[in-house]
């Protein structure tokens, strides 16, 4: 498989984060105002929530496979914006396994924290793609500066708008993981029958 229909997968793969972006960023928001967003946050919260973790833990291998296969397969060399981004990115393997494991809110706090971080440097780096006049002098080498496009598909996917899909989508799911891992259930709630005959018996 050539380099071309990879990289094309890598974007395709970040249009989807960022599709699942909205949908979590729309249902979080308009939950607010409409009930029927907020039945479908409260579902999402309960139904993809308690993998939350897991799927970020996943989300970040491959985040960090990628990364690794265009710098040392594709030969695409990484300014010193991306590896920012790396330094960012790499830690969330383990700290969103390690929150899976222990279904841990404090670490779901802090890699919400750090991929925040990691976003903010991707969103600068995607402004000097298109502002290149913003980079600084000694930002970066002069031989491989943070504002080249090194790739580009569908007319607006480069390398740090794929790392930016990356970072976002799992500060959706740290968002959603701590929200699970925080909500009330029947051996934590006292209001929450536990009784299969109380939940199903009619009012006399």
């Amino acid at each position: 498989m050539d380099t071309e229909t990879v990289t094309l997968f890598f974007a395709l793969l970040a249009v989807a984060a960022q599709i699942a972006v909205v949908v979590v960023a729309a249902c979080a928001v308009g939950g607010v105002v409409s009930p029927a967003l907020a039945r479908a946050r409260a579902a999402l919260v309960t139904h993809v929530g308690p993998q939350a973790y897991a799927l970020g833990a996943a989300v970040a291998a491959v985040c960090t496979l990628g990364s690794l296969y265009l710098s040392e397969v594709a030969d695409l060399v990484p300014c010193r914006l991306c590896w920012y981004q790396r330094a960012a990115m790499y830690p969330q393997v383990l700290l969103f396994g390690l929150a899976a494991l222990r279904r841990s809110r404090r670490l779901g706090l802090l890699a919400a924290a750090t991929v925040t971080a990691g976003g903010a440097v991707s969103t600068y780096h995607v402004l000097l793609e298109r502002k290149p006049d913003l980079e600084a002098d000694g930002m970066c080498d002069l031989y491989n500066r943070c504002s080249t496009i090194l790739l580009e598909h569908l007319g607006y996917v480069t390398i740090p708008t794929m790392a930016l899909s990356g970072f976002a989508l799992l500060l959706c799911l740290a968002l959603l993981g701590r929200a699970a891992a925080g909500a009330p259930t029947a051996a934590t709630d006292p209001t929450a029958p536990t009784d299969p005959v109380q939940q199903t018996q009619e009012p006399t």
